[in-house]
């Protein structure tokens, strides 16, 4: 597995590879990251907080996130910086520091992508939602391509939109195999329950 270095974003959200995520960006911090990224053609980590809040001081961040690259930027009519990232590969956090200005830098291994996976039979119904879902967002699910076959794909759009929990979102993102993040899915969409 890769290790790399990377600045990283704590939010209170969980993004999948393959997903995508509208932001505005305001802090100095994250103004900076965002130039230094664009500059280089490099990525940043998205991770979900798991102490602390998104502006101010540091938060720490779950250990498990995703590796994302800005796809599009402006400049919005209130003056912040408005981007969309598309998640690119998960990865775990094995090292990070605060720096002068608060913005958290890891050591991070990137994990294994899943593997394109057929959509067993078993899970079809799970599709409808989820187009019921998509079709009802704009921007910048609009442009998402559509994998309603491929079990990882679905799993993953499913996680990210459905109303979940955000620390039961953080570990579908940690499980590593796409047929059983989709079986724990059916039972929350079977249940109703999204606790």
């Amino acid at each position: 597995m890769s290790r790399l270095t990377l600045p990283l974003f704590p939010l209170h959200t969980v993004l999948f590879p393959g997903g995508a995520l509208a932001l505005r960006v305001f802090e100095a911090r994250y103004l900076d990251m965002i130039t230094e990224c664009m500059k280089h053609d490099c990525g940043f980590g998205v991770c979900l907080i798991r102490e602390g809040d998104e502006v101010g001081q540091a938060a720490i961040p779950y250990e498990v996130g995703t590796l994302v690259r800005i796809s599009y930027f402006d400049r919005r009519a209130d003056g912040l910086l408005g981007i969309t990232v598309s998640g690119e590969r998960r990865f775990r956090i094995v090292d990070s520091e605060v720096l002068p200005n608060h913005l958290r830098r890891g050591e991070v291994e990137l994990l294994s992508p899943e593997s394109d996976c057929a959509l067993p039979e078993v899970y079809r119904s799970m599709v409808e939602p989820l187009q019921q879902i998509l079709e009802q967002l704009g921007y910048p699910y609009a442009k998402l391509e559509r994998r309603y076959d491929d079990a990882a794909w679905l799993g993953a759009r499913l996680a990210e939109l459905l109303p979940l929990k955000l620390e039961l979102k953080q570990y579908l993102l940690q499980m590593d195999d796409p047929l059983a993040r989709l079986e724990r899915l059916r039972a929350v969409l079977d249940s109703g329950d999204y606790s």
